[in-house]
């Protein structure tokens, strides 16, 4: 039953884009195959005529009507204005802090179910909406000591409602899978499991206040950017209350012509913060797209919205460093190898054959600024390679890659001529400088040193299983020679297990002399 109301459900989906006409809007039909072209055709014999004039912003309202699940896919796209026809990503615009708020009262009301008490004996002043986002919306306040603070709250049923959009776009992936064969390489379905528990996460904000904590860490060490601080006890799971921060949005036109804003370099810090946190800290702001970040009176980048936070282990790390250092020395024979280090690509294939197809993708854009790449032809050159090769998609780096495209999308905005290299360049070269030097291989050794102690600790349990099968051996309780399962036998000679109970022993000896 739950399939088939998911199903109507994916009807439903296209059925409002087609409403809305931004199933394939008809300004770009004749760039679709004949077929789609058709469906388009007649999917506008349903839409509502005098409907907004830009098909981006006929886009985001469809997804507005659709959910927040739907809204994310949006916001992602709305900063990719060198992927796609700038005047659409300027229509989907309105999702980055624009989606329609619920009332005050409705607020308020959520805020004393949570706290069981009156607003006024928690603030003394709580505005109206001041933005409006997928899952949730953000009003102005003052705490009863006076302090201005930024009160988030979740959206009324927002977890039943965001539950209900990710089933419907797990049918799509399945589907796609299907019918498409070739997008299995790209791994939709595990996409949309990733990106699923990525927002139910978000979905509790004592979470996005514990990643806010984190990078807030991240922040003070490194001085490139600033987190909001959070007042804790006033934080829930529905609601989440921190400093409020006064400033300029980067969604906003202001930023553009503000003339004490400096542009190209908050263009830079943008980049760097993210690859600081990413390679330095192995954590960083999944979301970041230009309806999070705030510039201060100051001149100081401010990140806020800490709902989705990316995570890299210590060895995707080291690899995607080493990856994007090769490109800035024109090393592809190095980053090919990290490849095949990585597990990236089969064995199969050679490091060499690999490498020159990284090549003829790198060559022609080293050098050039953002203004002069079309990152479109760039990504459709390395889709093809990947399938090539037979390379899978990790679901656990999807997160970095997308978010790597949003700041690289925000930084492009403030700065046509970003150099997405030379902005990467401290950061990558320090963050090696680190991994591959001397703290880096004392780092390793003693990482090793603790596995090795984990696992000698472990000998004098393994002693005493190994002495008590010998003695059950001896006396004639354990055959070792009869098979096991109805497999073939296998003799096993007296040598043999007391080699075993050799080894054992004198590696339990080596521990205890560890432990003295």
């Amino acid at each position: 039953m739950k399939t088939i109301i998911t199903f109507f459900r994916l009807l439903k989906t296209a059925f409002i884009l087609a409403r809305h006409d931004a199933l394939i809007p008809a300004e770009y039909a004749r760039n679709v195959p004949m077929f789609m072209r058709f469906v388009g055709w007649f999917s506008r014999l349903f839409a509502v005529r005098d409907r907004a004039k830009n098909p981006g912003e006929r886009f985001a309202r469809a997804l507005e009507t659709l959910g927040p699940a739907y809204i994310k896919v949006g916001q992602i796209l709305a900063t990719r204005s060198d992927m796609l026809d700038p005047e659409f990503t300027r229509g989907l615009s309105r999702l980055k802090d624009q989606v329609p708020a619920f009332s005050r009262d409705k607020a308020v009301e959520l805020i004393e179910k949570e706290f069981g008490k009156p607003w006024k004996e928690l603030f003394t002043t709580f505005s109206e909406p001041k933005a409006a986002a997928s899952v949730a919306q953000v009003h102005k306040a003052a705490l009863l000591d006076g302090s201005v603070v930024a009160v988030k709250i979740l959206r009324p049923n927002i977890h039943t409602d965001m539950a209900k959009d990710m089933d419907v776009l797990r049918m799509a992936a399945s589907l796609g899978e299907f019918f498409v064969p070739a997008s299995r390489r790209l791994g939709p379905k595990l996409f949309v499991k990733t990106a699923a528990r990525a927002v139910m996460l978000e979905l509790d904000l004592r979470l996005e206040a514990a990643a806010a904590s984190e990078l807030s860490e991240a922040a003070e060490d490194t001085g490139l950017f600033r987190v909001p601080n959070i007042h804790w006890d006033f934080s829930s799971k529905n609601v989440l209350v921190l400093d409020w921060v006064d400033g300029t949005a980067f969604s906003s036109d202001e930023l553009l012509t503000g003339p004490k804003i400096e542009r190209p370099a908050l263009a830079i810090k943008v980049i760097q913060s993210f690859l600081t946190c990413a390679f330095d800290y192995g954590v960083f702001h999944a979301d970041m797209h230009e309806g999070n970040l705030i510039v201060d009176a100051d001149g100081e980048l401010v990140l806020i919205d800490f709902g989705i936070l990316g995570r890299l282990s210590e060895a995707e790390q080291r690899f995607h460093a080493e990856i994007l250092y090769g490109f800035l020395k024109r090393d592809y024979q190095r980053i090919a190898e990290i490849h095949f280090e990585a597990g990236y690509v089969p064995a199969n294939h050679t490091v060499e054959d690999f490498a020159s197809a990284l090549r003829a993708v790198g060559e022609p854009i080293f050098g050039k600024t953002s203004d002069q790449v079309s990152m479109a032809k760039v990504l459709l050159q390395l889709f093809e390679i990947t399938e090539i090769f037979d390379m899978q998609m990790q679901p656990q780096l999807i997160m970095l890659q997308k978010t790597m495209m949003q700041a690289e999308g925000v930084a492009r905005r403030l700065d046509p001529a970003f150099d997405m290299w030379e902005a990467s360049r401290p950061v990558v070269e320090a963050s090696l400088r680190r991994e591959l030097g001397a703290e880096g291989r004392i780092a390793d050794f003693m990482t090793d040193l603790r596995r090795a102690q984990k696992t000698l600790r472990a000998m004098p349990d393994a002693a005493d299983n190994v002495a008590a099968l010998a003695k059950a051996w001896a006396a004639g309780e354990v055959d070792l020679s009869k098979p096991a399962n109805n497999t073939k036998p296998r003799a096993v000679s007296k040598g043999v297990v007391w080699a075993a109970i050799v080894a054992v022993t004198t590696l339990a000896g080596v521990w205890a002399v560890g432990q003295l």
